[in-house]
């Protein structure tokens, strides 16, 4: 069913790789806070009580990566927490990477060495910028199987798919309603929800493939959840630093979901999940497990729950990082991803066979 008394009408109808050049434009130091992608988002500015300056630190390979391990050791937010996690001791890291420096080296050479410095870090919201190139990490999903193929997708959506902004759906066969959401960087409006959701109000379920969606803005994703909801609901909590100690934290401030205005959707839900559902699918992944009726199927998450910063190297390079945590309604890190209720693996037997065992199963899951 369909909870829709506010719609009124409805009519038919190493990890680092080239990347795009990046030219530094932010003033020291002031941080810069980005909705959650990888490389073009939003932002608006935050300055912090404790003031990090670019000309404490000479322009030169030494001074540019202690002023980069600086940055990094007095506000990024999971030192502690990767420390215990995957062993990461930043002191050891700094010894390491200063004896690769030497004085004559090229800018290539730097950027080399402060990228690979920052990919220790496990973190896909972590970026180098330089003009020539941009530095980061991708092994968050390189590492892992797809679990997902365009074509296959395609072939599910076929060419007759209905288009609401940068929403795909349509209904399969065994009226079960299929819905693409693959970025939150394009937007979409309330008015696309509501005429989606009413559109599939007379199927049997929904599934929702998230797969391959790395992020954008969490204002959509939030806007995303809403419509599964019929009450307010504590989803998580977020924390900032307040001292340039590694777990010198504000006190966590509870996030929640609130329920659409709108059409609210009030049938059963899978969520396709793989390893590429990164940063705000990963937080909209986190806010879809507190829903009703909602079923998370697939593979772990990418993660990146960090809200990320920015601030400026001696020599004009910027960088990026997590400066914000957070984390689910229990309190735990959601960083390195969250696991789905049901893990499903895409079989090379289905692909041969032009089935995605993920969208195979959360169909026999909808009609049971």
């Amino acid at each position: 069913m369909i909870d829709n008394k506010s719609h009124k009408s409805h009519k038919a109808h190493k990890t680092y790789r080239p990347n795009r050049p990046h030219k530094p434009y932010w003033p020291h130091f002031s941080f810069i806070i980005y909705y959650f992608s990888l490389f073009t988002l939003p932002f608006f500015t935050l300055t912090l009580s404790s003031c990090f300056q670019a000309e404490d630190f000479e322009d030169t390979p030494e001074g540019n990566m202690e002023a980069l391990w600086t940055i990094i050791d007095e506000h990024y937010c999971f030192l502690d927490y990767k420390r215990e996690a995957i062993g990461l001791d930043w002191n050891e890291v700094r010894g390491r990477y200063r004896a690769r420096l030497s004085d004559d080296m090229t800018k290539a050479q730097l950027f080399e060495v402060l990228a690979e410095m920052l990919s220790e870090l496990r973190d896909g919201h972590v970026n180098l910028y330089t003009p020539a190139d941009v530095g980061r990490n991708w092994s968050w999903y390189e590492d892992f199987p797809p679990n997902f193929y365009q074509d296959l997708q395609d072939a599910y959506l076929g060419t007759d798919y209905k288009i609401a902004s940068s929403l795909k759906y349509r209904i399969l066969d065994d009226n079960i309603g299929y819905l693409v959401c693959s970025s939150f960087a394009s937007g979409f409006g309330e008015g696309n929800l509501d005429e989606v959701l009413y559109g599939l109000r007379s199927c049997n379920g929904l599934i929702l493939d998230l797969r391959n969606n790395t992020g954008g803005d969490l204002t959509l994703a939030d806007r995303l959840a809403q419509h599964f909801t019929n009450e307010r609901r504590l989803v998580g909590y977020i924390s900032h630093k307040t001292g340039k100690g590694h777990n010198d934290f504000s006190t966590p401030k509870e996030q929640y979901l609130e329920p659409s205005e709108g059409v609210r959707w009030q049938k059963r839900v899978v969520v396709l999940t793989n390893r590429r559902c990164y940063s705000a699918a990963n937080t909209f992944v986190r806010d879809m497990k507190r829903c009703p009726q909602v079923t998370v199927l697939g593979d772990q998450t990418g993660g990146g729950s960090g809200m990320p910063f920015s601030s400026e190297l001696p020599n004009g390079w910027s960088v990026r990082f997590s400066a914000c945590p957070m984390y689910d309604a229990d309190m735990n890190h959601i960083e390195f991803g969250i696991q789905p209720d049901i893990v499903v693996s895409l079989t090379d037997e289905d692909r041969a066979r032009g089935l995605d065992t993920l969208i195979e199963a959360a169909r026999q899951l909808l009609l049971q």
